[in-house]
Parts: structure tokens; C-alpha cells; sequence
């Protein structure tokens, strides 16, 4: 009788946990907006079964812009755990076919730091404004920007903005910029997750940034990933000794994330 009870007890026990996956459900929300006279779209992504109150990632995608294959990513990386925010830094109408194209217009990007910087903070404020607009089930004053090549490059310059965030994390991002641009000391916790052998990246950006960070006593951390290339947590990269997928240096970044993440959110 007694392992009779144990058993239905167990039974029971896998029907609930059947039927709370079974109610979970993977949400997307398109955000149509406009940056000056430009329509801009951007995605949310969260789970239906999540926190009730979790936090905000804006997450800006590598430059092939809102493509299916970033906002994939943007659909795992929020989980349960967060609600995320994928950018548009194109324009709804301008995300690129191709690298040839992806390429050009991040060109004029990185050679105009003020656009740059008024995208990214413009999705910023859409994301917030989602929140309330939508009634999401998240905080909106508890925001975090992570992005990933050209991503990771425009979050530190959103952090350079001097934009109240709780943290920034840059995969592969390049750390500093050459178009000139004023900057302020940033108010919030950095951690850039870099691959050390990443062609694309000169040692002279590295020490640039090395060097703003310790002038503006800012709270910031860097990892560098021996043997990794650029775009290492990207798995359709296939470039040897540029660009390439690195299984383990991805999953450790993502941990990295993942607590430099919790850790900034736990005093809100």
C-alpha cells in the first residue's frame, strides 16, 4: 500500500510538472517605432511561465541586423529568466540581405558615433516604454544592454552615453572606436567577453580601452577567451582564424553573462 501511494504520489507529482510546461509559452511582440522620420521594428521575446517581475535585457544583434537567426538568440537568451528587447539599428526597411551590405551600413555607423548612439538609445527607451505600454511581465527600470560584435560595440557606446543601465556585456565587440565622439564616465557595470586570438580587434583598441576605463575608475571587468577568434558564441561562423564558432569559450561567456547579469540585478 505504501509504495502504492508513493507511486500515484509520483505520478501526480509528473502530471503538474506536464501541465505547467505544457501552460508555458514562448512569447514575441513586434515594437514599431520611429527615430526621427525612420520607421524602426524591434522584437520581445519572453516566457509566458517566468517571473512575473523579471528584468529587462535590450539586446543588440550582430550586424546582420533583426535577422531569424538573431532573433532566435534573442528568444533563448531570454528564457524565463528575462524579457528581452532585440534592436533595430537599420531601420524596419534597411536590414541586410548579405555581410556585403551588413558591412556598409555598419560602416556609416561606426563613422558617425552620435547616429549610433541615438539608435541605441532610442531602443532603449522603446524597450522601457514596451514594458509599460504592453504590460510585460517585467520591471522596466531594471535594464540591462547586451549585444554581440557590432552589438557589443554599440552597448559600450549606449554605456558611454552616460544611460542609467544596471550592467552592459560586449560578445566580441570591438571596445573602442575611432570617429570621434564626447563620452562620459559610465554609471554602470561592464564586462566585455573577448577572444584573445580575434583578428579584428588591434592590440591599439584594447589598450584604448584598457586606458578609458581606468581614467573614469569605472566599474568594468574584461575576459579574454585564449585561442578565440572573432564572433566565437556565433554557431554559423565558419571563417578559420577569423570568425569562428567555439563551443566551450561560448558556453563559459554565457555563464559569465548569466552571473555578471544576476549579480547587477540582485541590489533592485
Amino acid at each position: 500500500m505504501k509504495t502504492r501511494n508513493r507511486i500515484l504520489r509520483w505520478l501526480a507529482a509528473c502530471a503538474l510538472c506536464a501541465a505547467c510546461g505544457a501552460q508555458a509559452k514562448g512569447i514575441e511582440k513586434t515594437v514599431d517605432y520611429s527615430v526621427g522620420d525612420q520607421p524602426y521594428r524591434g522584437y520581445i521575446y519572453y516566457d509566458s511561465a517566468g517571473p512575473k517581475k523579471r528584468p529587462v535585457v535590450l539586446m543588440v544583434p550582430n550586424w546582420m541586423g533583426t535577422s531569424e537567426a538573431n532573433r532566435r538568440q534573442a528568444r533563448q537568451i531570454a528564457g524565463r529568466d528575462y524579457v528581452v528587447f532585440l534592436a533595430d539599428m537599420y531601420g524596419r526597411d534597411q536590414q541586410p540581405a548579405n555581410p556585403d551590405a551588413a558591412g556598409k551600413l555598419v560602416g556609416q555607423l561606426y563613422g558617425n558615433r552620435l547616429l549610433l548612439r541615438t539608435r541605441v538609445k532610442a531602443a532603449k527607451e522603446q524597450a522601457q516604454a514596451a514594458v509599460k505600454r504592453l504590460k510585460l511581465p517585467a520591471n522596466a527600470e531594471r535594464i540591462a544592454a547586451i549585444g554581440f560584435c557590432f552589438g557589443g560595440s554599440t552597448v559600450l557606446e549606449l554605456a558611454r552615453t552616460g544611460e542609467e543601465l544596471d550592467a552592459v556585456v560586449s560578445f566580441h565587440g570591438n571596445p573602442s572606436l575611432d570617429a570621434p565622439a564626447p563620452s562620459q564616465p559610465p554609471k554602470t557595470r561592464i564586462l566585455v567577453l573577448h577572444g584573445d586570438s580575434d583578428p579584428y580587434v588591434p592590440v591599439a583598441q584594447i589598450n584604448a580601452f584598457l586606458d578609458e576605463m581606468r581614467t573614469a575608475k569605472a566599474d568594468w571587468q574584461m575576459v579574454r577567451f585564449g585561442g578565440a577568434v572573432h564572433s566565437f558564441t556565433d554557431p554559423d561562423a565558419n571563417q578559420p582564424g577569423k570568425a569562428m564558432y567555439d563551443a566551450k569559450s561560448a558556453r563559459r561567456a554565457f555563464a559569465m553573462m548569466r552571473d555578471f547579469l544576476a549579480d547587477s540585478f540582485a541590489g533592485r
